[in-house]
């Protein structure tokens, strides 16, 4: 499975913005997808994530503020991102795993596709 993140921009605190994961592969409805940020000087995290049959896990740091969801018939996972802290700059980055649960452990992924900039203005 291939994936293409897209939708980041520069917002202003308090604002929204929706990320866009697509995805090649006839297979991609059988497949847990996670939304990962890294910002400068920070490790990689996972911020949401989404299993084939739409179970969802959050990050305690966007609880309650962003929405994970997924359109098979697109091929597509979105992030929907509200109430947007200046924290929450960074580049986006989505992938895939077969189980949710292995989505946590970041460093089991030697590939990433190009991430998308999410600034957040104070």
């Amino acid at each position: 499975v291939q994936l293409q993140a897209s939708g980041g921009g520069l917002v202003q605190a308090g604002g929204s913005l929706r990320l866009s994961c697509a995805a090649s592969g006839s297979t991609f409805s059988n497949y847990a997808v996670g939304w990962y940020r890294q910002a400068p000087g920070k490790q990689r995290e996972l911020v949401a994530a989404i299993s084939s049959g739409r179970n969802t896990n959050y990050a305690d740091s966007v609880k309650g503020r962003f929405t994970i969801s997924r359109d098979n018939a697109k091929n597509t996972v979105y992030l929907q991102m509200n109430s947007l802290k200046p924290e929450d700059t960074a580049v986006y980055y989505c992938n895939t795993h077969l189980l949710l649960l292995r989505l946590w452990d970041v460093s089991r992924f030697a590939s990433w596709g190009q991430g998308t900039l999410v600034t957040v203005s104070s």
